[in-house]
């Protein structure tokens, strides 16, 4: 049974009318869908931060939610409208990458090609398709449609991939991959890795610059010092008590963050 939940994460901010738009083409189609904003403050066309924020905040909805994701660079151009099905729900948006972590956690069931005008708005623009494709079939899909009217199957979506941390005996290479509202800067190092240190705990450093830590709260610290956390999305973090590491460190995606062991 649908859900009638729909979430919406886009880069299109706040200054225009662009999201209330999509909302007000969900409700024309469907009056009691219950329309949640993930986000809109995505950066620009910035395809893998909109990737990893529907990956961290999709598997906390109700199964059979609809999420759609619209960070979409190549919006008019050969790129393909897609609905992935889950186990846990559907994930519409641009076939550019956006939607493949979350699909990887929730599991694929299948991929459909968004093809059939009968669930779109006419005439589709050249420049917004979240609200002449995605936000209509995101509608259709809460009110139970069958995904195989959508059109026909897709056999792979273009996947992205998020750097690797290297391992070694003496610790863990890693890097910032995400740098939220606060500042906090996210690396791609999980919590699992801290498990296979000795006893005597860790190190953690920022571009070689030592911080507190791993600790259990921001607080642990006092106010201006820097320190290191597994957040929320079950990565080490790194951040600073009442301030921003991301201004303090001068850094953002690709700052290298390096664990290692005290010996």
């Amino acid at each position: 049974m649908p859900s009638g939940i729909i979430t919406l994460l886009t880069d299109f901010g706040s200054a225009d009318a662009f999201v209330g738009i999509m909302k007000g083409v969900i409700l024309g189609i469907n009056r009691q869908a219950q329309v949640v904003d993930l986000t809109h403050a995505i950066p620009p066309q910035q395809i893998l931060p909109g990737a990893l924020v529907l990956r961290s905040a999709a598997r906390f909805f109700p199964e059979a939610t609809v999420h759609v994701a619209v960070v979409d660079p190549g919006v008019g151009s050969a790129r393909r409208p897609i609905v992935v099905e889950t186990s846990h729900g559907f994930l519409v948006g641009p076939d550019n990458g956006v939607l493949s972590l979350a699909a990887a956690v929730l599991g694929t069931r299948q991929v459909r090609l968004i093809e059939n005008m009968e669930y779109v708005r006419q005439p589709v623009s050249q420049t917004f398709h979240g609200r002449d494709i995605f936000a209509p079939v995101a509608a259709h899909l809460s009110r139970g449609i069958a995904l195989d009217t959508l059109g026909p199957h897709v056999d792979s979506i273009v996947e992205l991939a998020v750097p690797a941390p290297q391992s070694s005996t003496s610790g863990v290479r890693g890097e910032v991959i995400y740098v939220d509202h606060f500042g906090n800067l996210i690396t791609n190092i999980t919590a699992d890795a801290l498990a296979h240190f000795p006893a005597q705990g860790v190190s953690v450093s920022i571009d070689g610059k030592p911080v507190a830590g791993p600790v259990n709260a921001y607080a642990a610290v006092p106010e201006g010092a820097a320190l290191a956390i597994v957040g929320s999305w079950g990565v080490v973090e790194i951040a600073v008590c009442g301030g921003s590491a991301a201004q303090t460190f001068a850094a953002g995606p690709g700052t290298p963050v390096t664990v290692v062991g005290v010996t």
